[in-house]
């Protein structure tokens, strides 16, 4: 389907976050339409041995209740599509009949360490990542499927087929066979990048078929079942294209669309990514490689902790209200508190990929402050990026220009300086409030007719430069901290 005016489109995008599912309007210039957008928060359930999972209806009840709301506050606008973003790598069993055999498990699940060990032993993990651009690690399916093999027997022998939360929820919503986007299938490691199609190597390793899978499918949905038409009228015979990764439409909303940008986010948790347009890649050591369409690659390196260490801490060590916590921090000088902080209490993917990794603080003493931990952990997530930096300038050589997006630093000016003064490069806030809501409407609108994604920018917002002396003193904390990553990790 092609509009003949996309600049009158109006684009509902959803997006399922790691706290919160979204939903709101865009117009056909990509710009959030204000007074629409809908937020419902959540969390996954954690458990002590690395688990973290949510039941796949409770989320599906979110989404449906911000579209309601974001529906409600739309004025009655006619909608010309639907688009959806949401976290990758997660994965949901279904049985006969179409119900869920077992919780989403999701990125931030780390009990399958001990099975992506298993598969590093009898595979070939270099031939396997120049071909799926993933490792072996608990993030992606391959070990999680084989967790679930042996963990949840019973779940897993009725299990009919193994898909991503979206394409259950699209399954409720329009019944018929399991499909799945490019980009969610592309970071669910057992996708071939450059043919892509599900790999059959991988696969003959798993004890799952390729018939389990979702078939392989841009194309939208339309015509909604009879309960949900009824519910959205609205909505019922518009396209909805099928989910797409939140890091491929965070560096879409926020302008990153070319191999001169890296983009930069901090949420829930951290990623530093760069997009481009090919017809294939040669994936090197070090970053992961996925798609946000069958046209362009993205590849980046991505951290388990970023806002979420923030909002432990702020809770953990009772620290004063965001406003006054945000003084204090920028008060203090570089590397001021004496403290080495490992930034790894959700595990680590990016860039060591240390499955059974955890936090760790040295240096503590009776004279140490909460906010002084505070402002060594956001130093140590900042050295984590830059890490992740110098592997992606030897994957993708080129000066590039650093724009920002996610709560963490646009609620954070300190943060976002510590990040410049870490990288040694000016960091520009992307000027948008949601960079993934916008990008997969963006993707839509393209989609429809709408301007490639390279023409679509972001407007600019504030700038950092890096003060040099203070890269100095980050250099130098980066190796002390780079000296404990590798003592906790051989002692363990």
């Amino acid at each position: 389907m092609v509009l003949e005016d996309p600049q009158n489109a109006r684009i509902l995008s959803i997006d399922l976050g790691s706290s919160s599912v979204r939903a709101g309007l865009y117009d056909g210039a990509g710009e959030e339409l204000d007074g629409t957008e809908a937020k419902l928060d959540y969390d996954f359930e954690y458990t002590r041995d690395g688990g973290a999972s949510k039941d796949a209806d409770e989320i599906l009840d979110l989404v449906a209740g911000a579209v309601d709301e974001a529906l409600s506050r739309s004025g009655g606008a006619t909608i010309s599509g639907v688009a959806m973003s949401t976290f990758w790598h997660s994965v949901i069993g279904i049985d006969r009949g179409g119900r869920p055999t077992t919780p989403i498990l999701t990125w931030a699940d780390r009990r399958a360490a001990e099975d992506a060990a298993d598969l590093r032993e009898s595979m070939n993990e270099n031939a396997y990542h120049r071909r799926t651009g993933c490792v072996l690690h608990s993030s992606y399916w391959p070990a999680k499927l084989l967790w679930l093999e042996r963990e949840m027997p019973e779940a897993f022998g009725r299990t009919e087929h193994w898909v991503s939360p979206a394409d259950y929820f699209y399954s409720r919503f329009f019944g018929g066979a399991y499909r799945v986007g490019t980009s969610m299938a592309s970071a669910t490691g057992l996708f071939d990048q450059d043919g892509k199609c599900w790999d059959a190597e991988i696969l003959e390793a798993l004890p799952v078929g390729e018939a389990q899978l979702s078939s392989v499918s841009d194309d939208p949905r339309n015509g909604l079942d009879r309960e949900w038409a009824e519910r959205w009228p609205g909505l019922r015979d518009v396209p909805w294209f099928p989910a797409a990764g939140d890091g491929a439409c965070s560096n879409i909303g926020s302008g990153c669309t070319e191999s001169d940008r890296l983009a930069l986010m901090v949420g829930t948790s951290g990623a530093m990514r760069v997009l481009w347009r090919a017809d294939s890649v040669e994936i090197p050591d070090g970053p992961w490689c996925y798609r946000s369409d069958a046209e362009h690659y993205l590849m980046g390196g991505a951290l388990s902790d970023g806002g979420n260490l923030v909002e432990w801490l702020r809770n953990t060590l009772r620290l004063p209200e965001p406003e006054e916590t945000e003084e204090l921090l920028s008060q203090m000088e570089p590397d001021s508190h004496g403290l080495t902080f490992l930034p790894l209490l959700a595990g680590e993917r990016g860039p060591g990929w240390a499955d059974l990794a955890n936090g760790t603080v040295s240096g503590l003493s009776m004279s140490t402050k909460p906010v002084e931990i505070l402002r060594a952990a956001m130093e140590a997530v900042a050295y984590r990026f830059a890490i992740i930096a110098k592997t992606l300038e030897a994957a993708s050589p080129g000066e590039k220009q650093v724009i920002a997006s996610g709560g963490g630093l646009t609620h954070s000016p300190t943060w976002t300086q510590i990040m410049a003064d870490t990288l040694g490069k000016p960091v520009t806030l992307a000027g948008v409030t949601e960079a993934s809501s916008r990008g997969a409407a963006l993707l839509a609108l393209h989609a429809l007719g709408g301007p490639e994604i390279e023409a679509t920018k972001a407007p600019p917002g504030k700038t950092f430069h890096p003060n040099p002396n203070h890269h100095g003193i980050y250099r130098e904390a980066l190796e002390r901290q780079r000296r404990l990553y590798e003592v906790v990790l051989e002692r363990g």
